[in-house]
């Protein structure tokens, strides 16, 4: 027979001004809630859904399984949901939900771990802390498929936002799993009130030193307390008891776990699985995968499932970004391609006198174009001049270029410098 020995501790918090967490123990049962909706309606969700829980599965001694478990959670949703319809004050309220039994499955005893929301349950093992339920938040979605880092999970603030919780729809889904009870295993069902406060390997470390459940739980409040208490802060400690009629860890015993893999899950089945009525019977205990290696591979099997969905990153945001950009790209060529070509310089086409249109030298990858040529030669303009035309003499216009040949062809034949005396041009080629 499964011995348990337990501590719980609650408290209101540095910040809030009411305790809306619940919790409940007693011998086979163990329930941490944490209430929302102001006011008193907090109060109300978590405490009806605990007292339904121990209605429904702590005083019903005929039946004591993962299924009556999860029953009971979907009827204190019921509860939560009817509450806030008939009372207008009530409206909006709702609760998360951890809970843990012990319960009959193949002969045996067996922990069921449920939960709703983003209250957790942690596993002591071997001074190893590991978290078994996963929590139902839009962070913790995003981290499961890769999509944030735990680190970002951690500070981002939309991070209290939930996906599921008793009280908000009709019908609830629950995550269920079912645990082998091992003497030495230490059981942490808590709100976030804990560990939005203090990191997972403070709490490891105090449930190592702290061997009473009670004085563990007292202390993990204080240090929640001493890191802010911006939340409530509630928590349940159980312990698994070496009995002297238990048979020795590790003996191979029909059913029991592989004692190298350190594997305790029978079976984790999913609140998907239990609304659409697919919950499979008695399963065998399956070797060789602990619970830490489980949900290394679920969430690395959701974050393939997530790559391969992914749309493509190509939104409205992106096109605009690309219109503009091409906008900009095409403003800019325009503007050069205008400021290479607004202008003309008289230059030499080798020793003949031309009129270029654009910039000496060019402008980028715009090379200047010849537009015509005069009948003047570097032999027959004045010598004063050479270096000038050398150099390219802009003009603004083309009328501006041909005034200067014609003053150019002026001054050869004043100068007698050659035998053109007009600047008749001839097209470029």
């Amino acid at each position: 027979m499964t011995r348990l020995a337990w501590g719980s501790a609650t408290d209101v918090g540095r910040v809030r001004q009411e305790n809306e967490d619940a919790v409940f123990t007693s011998e086979r049962l163990f329930v941490v809630a944490d209430g929302m909706g102001g006011h008193r309606g907090g109060q109300v969700a978590s405490g009806l859904a605990t007292k339904t829980l121990e209605r429904d599965f702590g005083q019903d001694v005929r039946s004591r399984s993962t299924d009556a478990l999860v029953r009971a959670v979907q009827r204190a949703n019921e509860v939560v949901v009817s509450a806030a319809t008939d009372d207008p004050e009530l409206t909006g309220m709702g609760t998360t939900l951890c809970a843990m039994a012990l319960v009959d499955g193949d002969g045996d005893e067996r922990l069921a771990i449920v939960n709703v929301g983003d209250s957790r349950a942690y596993l002591l093992k071997s001074g190893d802390l590991e978290q078994i339920t996963d929590d139902h938040s839009l962070v913790a979605t995003l981290e499961r498929q890769g999509r944030l880092t735990r680190d970002e999970a951690a500070v981002h603030p939309q991070r209290n936002i939930l996906t599921r919780a008793l009280g908000i729809d009709a019908r609830v889904m629950v995550d269920s799993w079912e645990v082998r009870p091992v003497p030495g295993d230490r059981y942490v069902l808590c709100s976030d009130g804990l560990f939005n406060e203090v990191d997972e390997s403070r709490i490891a470390a105090t449930l190592r030193r702290l061997a009473d459940p009670t004085e563990a739980a007292r202390e993990l409040v204080r240090l929640a307390n001493e890191g802010g208490g911006r939340d409530n802060i509630s928590l349940v400690v159980v312990d698994v008891v070496a009995d002297e009629s238990d048979p020795p860890v590790g003996t191979e015993a029909e059913g029991a776990a592989d004692p190298a893999s350190g594997d305790r899950v029978i079976a984790a089945v999913s609140g998907e699985a239990r609304a659409t009525g697919h919950v499979p019977g008695a399963q065998p205990v399956k070797p060789a995968v602990s619970p830490r290696e489980r949900r290394k591979r679920e969430r690395a099997a959701q974050r393939a499932v997530a790559r391969a969905n992914r749309p493509p990153h190509f939104t409205w945001r992106v096109l605009l970004f690309i219109v503009v950009l091409i906008a900009i790209v095409g403003a800019t060529v325009a503007a050069i391609t205008y400021y290479a070509r607004d202008t003309y310089f008289v230059g030499f086409d080798h020793d003949q006198v031309v009129i270029y249109r654009g910039h000496p030298g060019g402008v980028l990858w715009i090379k200047p174009e010849l537009v015509e040529r005069s009948g003047l030669t570097r032999r027959t303009i004045p010598a004063a001049s050479v270096p000038e035309i050398e150099a390219g003499k802009v003009e603004p216009t083309r009328d501006d270029a041909h005034k200067y040949l014609t003053n150019l062809a002026d001054q050869a034949t004043e100068q007698g410098t050659g035998s053109a005396t007009t600047s008749t041009t001839t097209p470029g080629r």
